[in-house]
């Protein structure tokens, strides 16, 4: 088969010919139908620091939000069938750690993650265990189907402890607009947030975070210091209920405690490439902040979660409006150029080979 294939430890990656995967015991055979980019992908692509220290096998077929259709089940696999739609779950975890045991499967000791520690989906066809393939309605649009994965992290930044959202009426603040953090602000609006403010330099992501619903988005590059103070304004002096870090920036950390109201909790997903210092006696000690780091999704209640967020055809008409570009998976270099230059949100990948 054809795969997007990381050859070397350095920039870039190239359309090759592998040999075609074969499920064994428990796992399937997925074709394929659509992909799309995700920021751990730009890294790798890149090459920076956080892939020099976490990627471990090259050459390795990279991707992992998927949606595809079953074609062949291994042994053992009882509840799925060829003809089936699914997306992917992508921390496949061993099932025995104490963290599994525990019902944190998602903090794994032993996890491997889809096109990180082993072969991915920009390919035309992908392997997954049996339960790692989430079944989908066959009329679901593929390039919003491939899109469950990111916003999973975005509903488990919301709902970090799982069971019912405590939203309604809260504010919230994002700071970083790419893709998830564009999908919590509507996942936000979709929970009943009183006030969503976020923070975002792209003229494009701040028009697609007001059309998610946000009150209001600053351009920290034009407020520099005074960012917080105008952040807590903007939410009647007390700050934020909810703050999301969602860009990796160092800045945008200490914003995020910053502007939060005592008593407040943060949500930590962006990748930093570099070592970040806060000033922890009064982001976190004095301000009695609860703090979440956000890894992945909760296996499997996020996924029904999103399922139900995307029952309304509002909130699917939203996600859509953040798929700025559709482009064939082999053009992969195109869609990390589209990301890099920031002409667009998020790049869908179809199976045209």
């Amino acid at each position: 088969m054809k795969a997007v294939v990381k050859r070397r430890r350095g920039p870039g990656g190239e359309v090759a010919t592998v040999p075609d995967p074969e499920p064994r015991t428990g796992e399937v055979l997925v074709r394929v139908r659509a992909s799309s980019v995700c920021g751990t992908d730009v890294h790798i692509w890149e090459w920076n620091a956080w892939a020099k220290s976490r990627v471990r096998r090259v050459p390795m077929v990279f991707g992992h939000e998927l949606s595809g259709e079953v074609v062949r089940v291994g042994p053992g696999v009882r509840d799925l069938a060829p003809g089936d739609h699914v997306s992917a779950e992508t921390h496949i975890v061993d099932g025995t750690c104490y963290q599994c045991r525990t019902g944190r499967m998602h903090i794994c000791q032993n996890v491997e993650v889809l096109g990180v520690d082993r072969d991915g989906v920009f390919a035309e066809y992908a392997v997954l265990p049996a339960m790692n393939a989430w079944k989908n309605d066959p009329e679901l649009d593929p390039a919003i189907a491939s899109v469950q994965e990111p916003l999973g992290n975005a509903v488990h930044a919301l709902v970090p402890e799982g069971g019912a959202p405590d939203l309604p009426g809260a504010s919230v603040l994002v700071t970083g607009c790419g893709p998830i953090g564009l999908l919590a602000i509507a996942a936000a609006r979709a929970y009943g947030a009183a006030r969503v403010v976020a923070t975002e330099v792209n003229p494009l992501r701040q028009k697609l975070a007001a059309t998610m619903g946000a009150d209001r988005v600053f351009n920290p590059a034009e407020l520099g210091d005074g960012l917080a103070a105008e952040i807590r304004g903007e939410l009647e002096g007390r700050g934020a209920d909810v703050a999301l870090e969602m860009s990796g920036r160092p800045d945008a950390l200490a914003t995020a405690f910053a502007a939060l109201t005592p008593g407040g909790r943060v949500s930590m997903l962006g990748l930093f490439d570099r070592p970040a210092t806060l000033d922890l006696d009064s982001a976190i000690v004095f301000r009695a902040a609860r703090v979440h780091g956000i890894f992945g999704r909760r296996m499997f209640e996020t996924w029904f979660q999103v399922r139900a967020l995307l029952a309304q055809a509002a909130f699917r008409e939203k996600v859509l409006a953040i798929i700025t570009h559709r482009v064939p998976i082999p053009e992969l270099g195109r869609a990390m150029e589209l990301i890099a230059s920031q002409q667009a949100a998020k790049v869908s990948l179809e199976a045209r080979w």
